[in-house]
This record gives C-alpha cells, sequence and structure tokens, in this order.
C-alpha cells in the first residue's frame, strides 16, 4: 500500500505530524512525568506509583474532580438546550436574521479571560450591573463570586452564555441538513408541529448533538480561564475544577510530577465520558438521509 499510496500519505503528513506532536507526544511526557517528582528547579527523581497512590487519599483533588462534574452538569445541558432553541429560531426566514446569528457567535470568539474579566464587574454585589439591575425591581442580589453557593452556578452561567453561540452554529447546519420534504409528508399524515419536531428533527440531530455534546463536554472538563480570571478557584474551593487544581499544584507548588499526574486523571475522565457518549449514541444516529 505504501508503494502505490504513498503520495496519499504525503498528503495527509502535515496533519499527522500535528497529532503527533501536539496531542500523541505531550500525552507521552506527561504520562512519563507521572513516575517522576520534580520540582523544576531540581533534577527529577524516579517515583514509581508513588504520585498515584498519593491521589487516592488526596481529598483536595477528589473534591476537585467533584466540583468539575457539577460544573459539567450546570452548563452543558444548558448550553446545549439554549443551542438548539437558538438554532431553531434562527432557521426562520424572516429579516435580519444573519446579523442575529452572527451577534451569537461573537461570545464565543471572544477569549475567555476577557469575557471572565467584564463578567466579574457584572457580578460585583456593590456596583455590578446585575445587581443593581435586580435593585430596580427590589430584589437584593448575592454576593456572586465571593459566596460558595452562588461562585459555581455563576462561573457556568457565564460558559454557557459564552458558547451557546457555538453550540447554535453546528445545530444550525444540522437543522438546514434535513430535507423539507420530510416535513411536509408529515404534515400531510397530519403530523402537529411538536410531533414532527420529536419525530423527525430530533432524531435526524442525533449526529450533530453527538458532535456537540462531545466537544463541549471535552471543553467543560478542561475549563480554567474563566475559573481563574473570575473566582481564582474561590470562595472556599467552591469553584477549584480538576485543571485549576493541576495549574495550582504544577506552578504555584512546583509539584510537576504530581500535577502530571492530575492530568493523567484528567484525561482518563475525559477519555471515559467520551467513549461512554460513542457507544449512547452508536445505535441512535443515521448519518444517511438518501
Amino acid at each position: 500500500m505504501w508503494h502505490t499510496n504513498w503520495y496519499a500519505y504525503l498528503f495527509v503528513a502535515p496533519s499527522l505530524f500535528g497529532v503527533f506532536a501536539f496531542l500523541l507526544l505531550p500525552l507521552l511526557i506527561v504520562l512519563g512525568l507521572s513516575l517522576f517528582h520534580w520540582e523544576l528547579l531540581s533534577s527529577p527523581s524516579f517515583a514509581g506509583l508513588a504520585n498515584y497512590r498519593r491521589l487516592g487519599g488526596d481529598g483536595e483533588t477528589w473534591h476537585s474532580v467533584w466540583v468539575t462534574v457539577l460544573f459539567v452538569l450546570l452548563s452543558i445541558p444548558a448550553q446545549t438546550v439554549l443551542g438548539l432553541l437558538l438554532a431553531l429560531l434562527l432557521n426562520q426566514r424572516v429579516k435580519g436574521v444573519a446579523f442575529y446569528r452572527a451577534l451569537f457567535v461573537v461570545p464565543w470568539m471572544a477569549t475567555p479571560i476577557v469575557m471572565g474579566l467584564v463578567w466579574t464587574w457584572i457580578f460585583d454585589p456593590r456596583d455590578g450591573a446585575l445587581n443593581k439591575l435586580l435593585g430596580v425591581a427590589g430584589v437584593s442580589g448575592p454576593d456572586w463570586l465571593t459566596d460558595p453557593s452562588w461562585a459555581l452556578p455563576s462561573v457556568a452561567l457565564v460558559n454557557v452564555w459564552q458558547y451557546s453561540g457555538y453550540t447554535m452554529l453546528f445545530f444550525l447546519a444540522g437543522l438546514q441538513g434535513i430535507p423539507q420534504e420530510l416535513y411536509d409528508a408529515a404534515a400531510t399524515d397530519g403530523a402537529s408541529p411538536v410531533q414532527r419536531f420529536f419525530q423527525i428533527t430530533l432524531p435526524l440531530l442525533n449526529p450533530t448533538t453527538f458532535f456537540v455534546t462531545v466537544t463541549n463536554l471535552v471543553g467543560a472538563f478542561q475549563i480554567f480561564d474563566t475559573v481563574y480570571a473570575m473566582t481564582d478557584g474561590g470562595p472556599s474551593g467552591s469553584t477549584e475544577v480538576l485543571n485549576f487544581r493541576i495549574y495550582e499544584t504544577a506552578f504555584r507548588q512546583f509539584d510537576f510530577g504530581y500535577a502530571s499526574t492530575l492530568a493523567a486523571l484528567l484525561f482518563l475522565l475525559i477519555l471515559a465520558v467520551t467513549l461512554a457518549q460513542v457507544r449512547f449514541f452508536a445505535k441512535r444516529t443515521t448519518y444517511d438521509l438518501s
């Protein structure tokens, strides 16, 4: 095959190099570093599985895993449903629809650090726009980012706001790929709009839903920038997600060996969730609409 298809390998070589250099090689390096004690300024010393044994009794790390799972549960369902609703609304032939489509994508194009700083001002308990708006309605707003009960939902809200436009783009593309003839035939048979949505739209959007949920879940498990900008992991560790815990261990405690172990744990969590999604959608997805 190499002699007959060498030119095909030549074309895919740049992509394969990118996968190796920026995915496989860093993964191998992280797995290798997880077997060492390394404080950056000293030489690495082999530790075997000591870092993994330490992980088993590390309550702070498992707390950060739980915070990460809570963040995912707070953001991904809302982000997916809101993205689908926006796509349904913006799939209509109305005046100015192109402008509204672009408008909802703008937050996704901004950097999470900048959006985090903007929302930090909005959530300010004294001078923030949100509490002032609530005050006009006679409601006393909470300390959004300094109250452990509100901090994580506030960060999740920002994530939903920023990435719903991204989700909407793919759902919109999926909706426009569904043949209109299917809706016309269903309407002729007497199917209501609700029946057409659940019997035609949702099942045929499964490939899009699969892609969106996988990419969004991977992104949510790796959340860092927004947390760093808005709460710095506080208050009282209520927003200390696993990726932030990795950052603290590596760049504040300078324990790169154990930080690599935490990174390996994050990789395994994302891998497990992704494989579960692949298995769930495998028999529920139709790609051929011909």
